[in-house]
């Protein structure tokens, strides 16, 4: 059977539709059967529940707690939680304790990266010596001593001013020992062999820059001593103030070290993400975590590398300390003044993430305990999601009533788009549940309920504009293209107008009606998609149909009952000419 000619641009419209609907279909079930995701939307706190997390600020002794620093904490942690994915999350203060309300269950990871401070800084190595009870060099004796890096060892840091060579790594960085990150297993440790010789600092004298020796006292050599890596209450009293050299240990606690003064900081990051590492071939299979600088860290970086670089070992390397352990201690062979550089180690996805996050949002201004950790039960639950969902359903049949009432046969092409928006909205929220955390909520359900109005408005006014059409003379064809011409500028500010007051409601409100206004956002997004990619080219379809063609008296086109008198219509759409002429001359004679 031949295609109608006139069918051909709405039926290639309706095909691809239906691709993008099996394809979003086909993507929740990939990600559902080999990935996290579930295949249904995820429920907020107000409809499900979740974990509450109270933690407790670490002072030093007898310490006043800032409030400041809590409020500023509590902004820290809110980003952290919603970088993470964990959408409709509260945080609250409750005295100096800061309340942390999350959906669902809460693992590990998430527990840990709220109560870290994660302060980044990068220090020049002045001393590395294995973390085991033997002599520890000293600046004026034999030189200093640092783990031996294996042959097939990889930069833990890299930066990108500089050209990669073959295996995908910048010449400017090479690894000392890789150093595991701060949640991954240790390695095993390289022999232990000395460094080339160090120039003797002049004893008494000023410091020059942060890689002198002069900065190595003998308190901080004593300190060095009687440090131990694997007693972790030495380990978690370790502090070290920004403009004065520390002693710390590396995260696998196999090396200690004495570090100069901080000289890049992690408020010197404009930006961190994470990411599998790359080289010319392609993926390395090795996570990392990418640091961006702003314009202080990118000279403070760049200075830093400049200076070391022709440096002997240990001094050629810079410490990246995190929370005052050494997370890599990368040696530099180039200036990096490019503004940025990668932390690489046994990082994992959820961990390099999580580290990512604690860089972007920045750092805690100061530690927490963890001290409660308890389910809650939903604060609306169950009962109200049906009731909820129950009205929906009632908008909904009133609705589709309204439709079938008014526009009898054309009334289910409204149905139809109704059901095609609905499953979209379906399979939306599901998979933004599942990429960027998004959980529905109360607030949410009832921006949902809201947008069935919304979406029906828009069909109405196409349907009228296209009676109003046949009542003005025009055959059924041309009055759906020019009805459709004239409908789809009202829609299209119309839904124009919705979507800038859910943007704006969205950034103004308060985090309780961030739900609304995201399904009044995506709704609207859907109502164009479906109008312009469905009922359009559907009824396009439809006018060249003998049922609707003809104009039926159930199709809801029926030229006598819009009232159009002038016109005679000739089926298939056409008015003649002569009937036309006819009814005219007869008015003219009454």
């Amino acid at each position: 059977m031949a295609i109608n000619p006139h069918n051909r641009g709405p039926l290639r419209t309706l095909t691809i539709f239906v691709l993008l609907i099996v394809g979003l279909y086909g993507l929740l079930g990939a990600v559902s059967t080999w990935g996290t995701a579930q295949r249904t939307p995820k429920l907020g706190l107000d409809l499900q529940g979740g974990t509450q997390l109270i933690l407790t600020p670490k002072v030093d002794g007898n310490k006043p707690i800032n409030p400041g620093q809590v409020v500023k904490a509590v902004d820290i942690i809110r980003a952290r939680v919603d970088g993470s994915g964990v959408a409709e999350a509260e945080v609250t203060t409750q005295g100096n304790n800061i309340v942390v309300s999350l959906p669902g269950k809460v693992d590990a990871a998430t527990t840990q990266s709220l109560q870290k401070s994660s302060q980044l800084q990068m220090r020049a190595v002045l001393i590395a010596a294995p973390a085991v009870s033997a002599p520890v060099p000293t600046p004026t004796g034999p030189t200093p001593l640092k783990p031996t890096t294996p042959a097939t060892s990889k930069p833990v840091a890299t930066g990108g001013a500089t050209t990669a060579p073959k295996s995908g790594f910048p010449p400017a960085l090479v690894a000392a020992p890789t150093v595991p990150a701060p949640t991954a297993a240790p390695t095993t440790a390289a022999p232990t062999t000395a460094a080339p010789t160090t120039a003797a600092p002049t004893t008494g004298a000023k410091p020059k820059d942060a890689s002198d020796l002069a900065w190595v006292t003998p308190e901080l050599e004593k300190q060095l001593a009687a440090l131990n890596c694997a007693d972790k209450k030495q380990v978690a009293a370790i502090t070290g103030a920004t403009a004065k050299p520390m002693v710390t240990c590396s995260a696998d606690r196999k090396t200690k070290y004495i570090l100069g003064p901080a000289e890049v900081l992690g408020s010197e990051i404009s930006n961190a993400t994470s990411g599998q590492q790359q080289n010319q071939s392609g993926s390395t299979g090795q996570w990392e975590v990418r640091l961006d600088f702003d314009s202080a860290g990118r000279t403070a970086f760049c200075n830093v590398t400049t200076r070391i670089t022709p440096l002997t070992p240990p001094r050629n390397q810079f410490g990246i300390v995190l929370d005052n352990q050494v997370i890599s201690d990368p040696r530099s062979l180039a200036s990096l003044c490019a503004g940025t550089a990668s932390i690489t180690g046994s990082f994992t996805a959820e961990s390099s993430k999580v580290l990512a996050d604690q860089l972007k949002f920045g750092a805690l201004p100061m530690s927490f305990d963890l001290a409660t950790q308890e389910d809650i039960s939903p604060t609306l639950g169950g009962d109200q999601l049906r009731l909820g969902l129950l009205a929906g359903a009632i908008g909904m049949l009133l609705v589709v009533a309204y439709s079938l009432a008014q526009y009898r046969a054309l009334g289910f092409v409204t149905v139809s788009s109704l059901v095609i928006a609905a499953a979209l909205t379906y399979v939306a929220v599901t998979i933004f549940g599942w990429s960027i955390g998004f959980r529905m909520t109360m607030a949410g359900v009832t921006g949902l309920i809201v947008s069935i109005g919304i979406v029906a408005d828009s069909f109405i006014l196409y349907f009228e504009r296209v009676r109003d059409e046949i009542r003005d003379g025009r055959a059924l064809r041309a009055a759906v293209e020019t009805g459709w011409a004239r409908a789809r500028r009202t829609i299209l500010i119309s839904d124009a107008v919705n979507f800038l007051a859910a943007i704006v409601l969205y950034v103004l409100a308060a985090s309780n009606v961030k739900g609304f206004a995201f399904t009044l956002m995506l709704t609207t997004i859907i109502d164009i998609v479906v109008v312009f990619m469905f009922t359009h080219p559907l009824l396009s379809i439809l006018a060249n149909t003998k049922f609707f063609g003809e104009g039926h008296k159930w199709s809801g086109l029926d030229p006598k009952r819009l009232g159009a008198r002038n016109v005679t219509y000739s089926g298939r759409g056409r008015v003649t000419i002569a009937a036309q002429r006819a009814a005219a001359t007869e008015g003219n004679q009454s």
